[in-house]
């Protein structure tokens, strides 16, 4: 089983099978968004023909929110997804942010979330969208803090709650809306159903994984991803490869990679998507790659391995051996095109927002 050629494949960067920004999210449920100016490329690059003006229009309409999800970290989801995996990550998230603050010697009680709650729900009712700059100044004027980190954390509460979302596009800040505002009504999703939708579109888009690569990607207990994987087990193929337990989805693509150089954005799912990253990335490379810590840096990738790393301004390339460096023209080449390519509304229709898939 050749492990990097099918991730490839089944993370859509060799020979991707979609034309928009929202089919790509769509097919992976949600994706790291923590590098807000990276997320357009790690999301376009995944399309035929990647552009940051599709991106954006996608964004503008609602298609596409960057919120706070599972592991209590930015990621991007379809409006379509989000109010169920909301409902999946919230209590687990919200323990979790809770414990972060005791660590530091701060605490919010539920009547003072209820509270942050109300005005921000009540600074942004008709307001449409707003930067983050601009709501906490808002809400700073009511009386609610003037501590960033516990003003952070109110508007944490508020995404966990169902409260606000990102609000349209733009290049430098976060913006919030109100959710319902936002995205319309959708059905309700029982956690059976919802933990079968998650672990479909982890195994479609990640294949090959193992149920280790799931809970981490997930931060869920290892029970919830058991019965996520039980539910849609007449989907999934079980691989053992050196002892380990892989899955292939059916809609698993395991041929047809003509692999390529391929510019990583910091935080891109191929890597970060996975606990164990040693199929793609050697382990004296590891640092060069990301830090121990969680900070993961812009890498290329030859080959379906990880070889060197990049720079998004300076349009450098640095290869970690001799052995494998190369001329990095045409990767680059790519990347400025899905800079300046142009956006057609024609070609990219508004989605509707009323359906799961």
């Amino acid at each position: 089983m050749n492990i990097p050629n099918i991730r490839q494949l089944s993370q859509q960067l060799a020979a991707p099978q979609f034309d928009t920004p929202w089919e790509v999210v769509d097919w992976f449920g949600f994706m790291q968004a923590q590098e807000k100016s990276m997320i357009p490329w790690a999301v376009a690059m995944r399309t035929r023909r990647p552009s940051l003006a599709a991106y954006r229009q996608a964004y503008d309409q609602g298609q596409l929110i960057r919120t706070h999800l599972f592991r209590c970290t930015w990621q991007l989801t379809t409006a379509q997804d989000l109010r169920w995996m909301v409902q999946l990550c919230a209590d687990s998230s919200r323990r979790a942010a809770r414990g972060y603050l005791k660590q530091t010697g701060g605490a919010i009680s539920e009547d003072e979330e209820k509270r942050a709650n109300d005005l921000i729900a009540q600074v942004l009712q008709g307001r449409g969208s707003v930067t983050g700059k601009e709501l906490k100044a808002m809400l700073t004027e009511r009386g609610l803090t003037d501590d960033a980190h516990t003003m952070s954390v109110y508007l944490r509460f508020a995404e966990y709650d169902g409260i606000i979302c990102s609000g349209k596009y733009h290049p430098n800040q976060n913006t919030y809306a109100l959710l319902d505002e936002r995205i319309p009504a959708q059905p309700a999703v029982t956690r059976d159903e919802a933990l079968a939708m998650l672990a479909r579109k982890y195994f479609r888009s990640h294949a090959p994984a193992t149920l280790d690569d799931f809970v981490w990607w997930t931060g869920m207990s290892r029970g919830d991803c058991r019965a996520g994987i039980e539910s849609i087990k007449s989907e999934l193929t079980e691989e053992n490869y050196r002892g380990v337990t892989y899955y292939l989805h059916a809609d698993s693509r395991t041929r047809g990679c003509r692999s390529k150089m391929i510019l990583l954005p910091s935080f891109d799912e191929y890597l970060i998507g996975y606990k164990s990253r040693h199929h793609v990335l050697a382990d004296e490379h590891r640092s060069n790659a990301h830090t121990n810590n969680g900070i993961f840096y812009p890498v290329i990738l030859d080959g379906g391995h990880v070889v060197g790393n990049w720079h998004p301004r300076k349009h450098e390339a640095n290869f970690f051996e001799v052995a494998t460096a190369r001329d990095a023209t045409a990767a680059f080449s790519r990347y400025d095109r899905f800079l300046n390519a142009k956006q057609h509304d024609s070609k990219f229709p508004l989605i509707e927002i009323n359906s799961f898939n």
